[in-house]
């Protein structure tokens, strides 16, 4: 049986909507066990690689151990989202307009994985300021790539895999791809780094962080079956379309949202930091890393198959308020806890950033019109990534300055306002709409 082809462009124009969409729909249907096999071996990968970058532990360390300063940490967890804070809005526009978004995608996804490569070469070949200098300036890249990749990807997502099947397709995905990770990063920090295999115990960790990621990239590329996009926003200069951002804000569920998700990202500046204050108290070194990063992405992994099912049944806003009380949870922990209990908190905070990535991502696909996702997507990831941006680094003065109570204390009271306003203030979208 042959597959039900999307229609073309021309198509598109001549049919009338609803049966674009029927005609979208049976495609989707059609395709979706390839589809979803290949999204899935992508994710798996590509979660496993880029976990061992962005989990709040490997790169605090590496990044001290250059420095000695925990302004220097925030400087570089810094420039890793003050790259993704504009590139998400130039990425939104120019997929917003696409047919077929799979090139773009596959582009800037290698970039991502070009600049882990130069992470690991450059942490083998220079020193010093040189080393210091190419380090925060991949992260800088890493972080511009990232943004303009999440929204590319949510996107051939939303085109790809039906609604009721994302949560359930982000739980195993982030499971398998986060049960490899915290493995790998246990083996990374009592091995790679404790031991400096091949010489340098970090740069074999990005080398094994590029590695992985590529293959998911390549099985995406090599797997996945892309539809034209069944609605598109009319092609226009950028300044004009971002002169349209305020029709987005009228979606009074989703302008509500940007706020709770910018609070929740001030409570998320002090994940990268939470292991240097674990270190100060328990002594840091490669096997507090590792097991650190293991409690962390385990729980994180572990976690994701449930939120995904709570997702899928009961809409993906009680997910988002379950994963701030797991984070608030978490911080409690770290205060008044002592022994096996901080690595507890690393528990309850994998558990928390796990619902909140899935909830956050897949809930603004929901608000409002298809056509629209690129730019609510756009608008969300600059939102979190100017937060991200200036938050590191001010947390990493204030720490120098005052130690972790102003930070641990801004932290818990961020999460209480997102709390608050995602509990009266944003409707479950599958209900309200």
């Amino acid at each position: 049986m042959s597959e039900p082809l999307a229609p073309s462009g021309e198509e598109m124009e001549a049919l009338p909507e609803d049966d674009v969409w029927e005609r979208h729909h049976a495609f989707m249907a059609t395709n979706l066990k390839r589809n979803y096999r290949a999204t899935l071996i992508h994710g798996v990968f590509g979660m496993t690689g880029f976990r061992l970058i962005y989990a709040p532990t490997i790169i605090p360390a590496y990044l001290y151990l250059l420095t000695g300063s925990a302004a220097a940490v925030g400087l570089g967890t810094a420039l890793l989202q003050l790259g993704g804070t504009v590139s998400p809005i130039l990425s939104g526009a120019r997929v917003e307009s696409r047919k077929r978004i799979m090139p773009y995608a596959i582009g800037v996804g290698s970039m991502m994985r070009v600049m882990i490569l130069i992470l690991a070469v450059a942490a083998w070949t220079l020193d010093g300021s040189a080393l210091l200098a190419v380090t925060l300036l991949s992260f800088l890249l890493l972080g511009f790539f990232s943004g303009a990749q999440r929204v590319a990807f949510q996107m051939l997502m939303a085109k790809v895999i039906p609604i009721a099947r994302r949560g359930r397709l982000q739980g195993v995905r982030n499971m398998l791809g986060g049960l490899i990770a915290a493995g790998l990063a246990w083996v990374a920090g009592h091995y790679f780094i404790e031991q400096t295999w091949l010489g340098n115990g970090y740069a074999t960790t990005f080398l094994l962080a590029f590695v992985l990621t590529s293959i998911g990239l390549v099985a995406l590329r090599m797997g996945l079956t892309e539809p034209d996009a069944p609605s598109l926003r009319p092609e226009m200069p950028l300044r004009q379309r971002l002169k349209q951002f305020g029709e987005l804000l009228q979606h009074r569920d989703f302008r509500a949202f940007l706020f709770v998700h910018g609070f929740a990202s001030i409570s998320r500046v002090g994940l990268p930091f939470w292991t240097l204050y674990v270190g100060d108290r328990l002594g840091l070194d490669g096997r507090l890393i590792g097991s650190l990063s293991l409690a962390f992405l385990t729980a994180d992994t572990l976690s994701n198959l449930a939120w995904g099912a709570i997702g899928d049944r009961y809409g993906f806003r009680l997910v988002y308020l379950g994963s701030l009380a797991s984070s608030l949870t978490g911080l409690a922990l770290l205060v008044f806890g002592d022994g096996w209990l901080l690595h507890l908190a690393f528990v309850a905070l994998g558990i928390g950033s796990s619902g909140w990535m899935m909830a956050a991502l897949t809930l603004v696909l929901e608000f409002g019109a298809h056509e629209d996702i690129p730019m609510r997507l756009a608008l969300l990831t600059t939102v979190e990534g100017a937060v991200s941006s200036v938050g590191p680094v001010l947390a990493g003065v204030a720490i120098a300055a005052m130690g972790y109570p102003p930070l641990i204390a801004v932290s818990v009271a961020a999460l209480l306002a997102s709390l608050a306003l995602m509990q009266f203030k944003v409707r479950e979208p599958r209900s309200s709409s």
